[in-house]
């Protein structure tokens, strides 16, 4: 097996340069009234911004009088990032005792991924405190829109915060030399030999979301495999859960990012327009439908939607469960446990579901597979040295578990978020899923996979199984050269050092349990991007070995989903255990064979076929 830790890693992660907040288009004051419902009191936009009949429903959606606060995020006309704090505050029993409101703003997506909203929560949240005081007192919010309203100069006065950024790099090198669809004709440099980690002193902003990826990953556990390679199949996925809707919207920017696509694969994948990155939505409701029904992959993309890189699928999330009973309008339905249920005795799953197939009158139901759960307990085990390394905890920690290196017992990062939910009212330590939890959720073993396996215990007499020892090394490798310390040995045969992930808090950034260190949620990142070069890149050597060495895509950019030329027939792709092998998939789970068959009729057009995993002993096939 060719080492993994040669794929290419860049994270865009904020400079110290930037840090500042985003200049806003819109502020504006959402009141609930007993008689009129959600209004809008109070607002300030640029011109030719309309925020009427839409803002007020996304700011609030439906289940928010149970929580006292709350975070929400939107996407609006798809060109502003959406940000409001609700409060539910106290009142008079003419207002049914509770006055609940909402500061919210929009900033455009020109700033970033979601506008870099975030940077913005503090703010928010200290005028919805004053307001629900004195909501006539509008003051504040003048004051707010006057020190951050956006001016049309603001693109050309902020020229160092894209120029020498590494997205402002690539796209400079594919204008250098590209093709009629804007694609490299050449693949040389493909794989860079060299890992792109950000520089010193980048740090994640406190309310970043990526800094809820150890709860996205304690949240659903194995689940998180099938979800990513639905994510990559450029599915369109629907999160239906109740208030907070904060962490959903936290989870939704964690798939969008995870799978998107680094830019060593751009030149390998002849599908045009090349989703690079799943198009997140965040919270969503009934007013969104129009907006839900695009996206499919069976649909013609919108231009503005292809140049930006996200012509098909999306990821959202809902607290209205009626969109849930419409799976016309989403391709996988993420059903999440209520946020009481971290405090049950047995831990609660989310349950994932695919579209209804014909004749059938239940939806699918989809599960982890055995190899997803090896590596998903392989890559909790290796993670735990990144919390050690950018996290100390304290010494009064009151929860035993803290202190426990059980992998199986032990949430991910308890410094980030839980470590004060990890501890029942009454002191007493909660239980985390054990492996025999994660049961539930896991495909049960085929026939074919335990013969295997028996045959392999037959084999070598009992011993300890070496091929299991290099399947979890083989995972390992994902993480190697990022600078932590599981990677310290390979830093010193040529890896990158000094140590990048400690840097976080030795430079000036906050370590993890501040929220602000980058070193954990950086190796989340780039072993999710590293897989994903790993999976394409290995399906584009075999198609190109099939077809003789030539180039999968055209010139013309034509291939994948919207690629095909009528009138030929081409040679089915075939993908042997080998290969299943080497892009650490599950060569005896008939889902993993679906995903690889669907990747590859979605990303190069051609009709695939896996073939399965075989036993040889002495050079006859016995399995």
């Amino acid at each position: 097996m060719a080492p993994a830790n040669r794929h290419s890693l860049h994270l865009d992660l904020p400079n110290a340069y930037t840090e500042e907040q985003p200049h806003i288009a819109a502020l504006f004051l959402i009141l609930f009234d007993v008689k009129a419902g959600y209004t809008i009191a109070w607002k300030r936009s640029v011109p030719k911004l309309d925020i009427t009949d839409s803002v007020e429903y996304k700011s609030l959606p439906s289940g928010l009088h149970n929580v006292e606060k709350d975070t929400v995020y939107f996407v609006h006309n798809d060109q502003y990032a959406g940000i409001s704090f609700f409060i539910n505050g106290k009142a008079a029993e003419s207002e049914r005792n509770a006055l609940m409101l909402a500061v919210g703003a929009l900033i455009p997506l020109s700033y970033g991924r979601l506008g870099k909203s975030w940077r913005h929560v503090d703010g928010l949240r200290t005028l919805a405190n004053d307001l629900v005081k004195d909501p006539s007192n509008t003051d504040p919010l003048e004051d707010y829109w006057q020190e951050h309203q956006y001016h049309e100069d603001d693109e050309a006065s902020r020229p160092s915060s894209r120029e020498g950024s590494p997205t402002a790099m690539r796209e400079k090198r594919r204008r250098r030399k590209s093709s009629p669809s804007g694609q490299p004709r050449t693949r040389n440099r493909a794989v860079s030999s060299a890992s792109a980690l950000a520089p010193p002193g980048q740090t994640l902003s406190a309310h970043h979301p990526a800094l809820s990826l150890s709860t996205f990953l304690d949240t659903l556990g194995p689940l998180v495999l099938p979800l990513y390679k639905a994510a990559l199949l450029r599915k369109r996925i629907l999160l239906v859960g109740q208030a907070p809707v904060e962490v959903a919207c936290n989870f939704v920017y964690s798939i969008s990012i995870l799978s998107t696509l680094p830019s060593a694969l751009h030149s390998l994948l002849p599908l045009s327009p090349l989703p690079t990155r799943l198009r997140p939505l965040f919270s969503v409701g009934v007013h969104d439908i129009p907006t839900l029904s695009t996206g499919s992959r069976t649909s013609q993309p919108a231009e503005s939607l292809a140049s930006e890189g996200q012509a098909y699928g999306w990821v959202a999330c809902t607290t209205d469960g009626i969109l849930g009973l419409k799976d016309h309008l989403y391709d996988t339905l993420v059903t999440l446990p209520p946020s009481y249920s971290t405090q049950a005795q047995w831990k609660a799953w989310p349950r994932i579901q695919g579209k209804q197939e014909a004749g059938k009158q239940k939806a699918v139901h989809i599960k982890a597979t055995q190899r997803d759960a090896r590596r998903y307990r392989g890559l909790r085990r290796d993670l735990r040295h990144y919390r050690s390394a950018s996290w100390k905890r304290p010494s009064s920690s009151p929860h035993p578990a803290a202190e426990n290196d059980n992998d199986a017992t032990t949430p991910l990062l308890l410094p980030l978020r839980s470590l004060e939910q990890a501890a029942t009212a009454d002191g007493e330590a909660i239980s985390f899923p054990s492996a025999d939890d994660e049961q539930t959720v896991l495909e049960p073993q085929s026939w074919s996979a335990l013969a295997y396996n028996s045959f392999m215990w037959w084999a070598s007499a009992g011993e300890q199984r070496t091929d299991l020892e290099e399947e979890s090394e083989y995972d390992s490798s994902l993480l190697a050269n990022l600078g932590g310390p599981s990677s310290s040995s390979a830093a010193g045969e040529g890896g990158h050092s000094p140590n990048m992930m400690r840097r976080g808090s030795e430079d000036g950034g906050v370590d993890g349990g501040g929220g602000g260190g980058v070193g954990f949620e950086m190796a989340v990142i780039g072993y999710f991007h590293r897989l994903t070069v790993l999976i394409l890149r290995t399906l584009s050597e075999v198609v190109d070995a099939q077809d003789g060495g030539d180039f999968s895509g055209s010139e013309d950019g034509s291939g994948g989903v919207n690629g095909r030329q009528g009138g030929e027939e081409e040679e089915v792709v075939e993908i042997n255990g080998d290969d299943m092998t080497k892009m650490g998939l599950d060569v005896w789970s008939e889902s993993d064979r679906a995903f690889v068959e669907e990747l590859v009729d979605f990303y190069w057009g051609r009709k695939a076929k896996v073939l399965g995993g075989k036993v040889e002993c002495c050079g006859v096939r016995v399995l």
